[in-house]
């Protein structure tokens, strides 16, 4: 008796679309934004985590790879995207992480609290963060997403 063949079908759409947007710039700040809007205490966004790494595209790959499962068990979403904030870099300054920290500052002054996924940061307080950046060109970033 011949064994049944298994049949084999090509998705319509990518798992994983990759653009040289983060090579050669290592140090930068991610946002994972969902394909839906996501309620929160004084508004709506679509952006899920806001993340930071020294490692670049590596670092993001892993982080989408982590938290897919988390992201596309919140309800009606069906996939997510990862967006790359850069800033330029300062001598003695981890720009990256002072950017990570502005943008949790007024994702939470715009919306309530700090993204949904972030675990990190309910309770953190604005330092220098707006010495370095602009606070309405966060703001605007972050309108901009959803």
């Amino acid at each position: 008796m011949a064994k049944r063949r298994l049949s084999v079908s090509l998705k319509r759409t990518a798992a994983m679309h990759i653009t040289n947007v983060s090579v050669g710039n290592d140090k930068l700040c991610y946002l994972l934004v969902v394909d839906k809007k996501l309620s929160y205490p004084t508004g709506r966004s679509k952006i899920a985590y806001i993340g930071t790494t020294e490692k670049g595209l590596t670092r993001i790959s892993q982080s989408v790879a982590a938290k897919a499962d988390e992201v596309l068990a919140i309800h009606g979403v069906k996939a997510f995207e990862a967006r790359v904030v850069t800033c330029a870099p300062r001598q003695n300054v981890r720009t990256w992480h002072k950017l990570e920290r502005a943008m949790l500052l007024i994702f939470r002054e715009l919306f309530g609290e700090i993204p949904r996924l972030n675990r990190q940061g309910n309770r953190i307080r604005a330092t220098n963060e707006f010495d370095y950046f602009a606070e309405s060109r966060i703001k605007t970033i972050l309108e901009d997403i959803g």
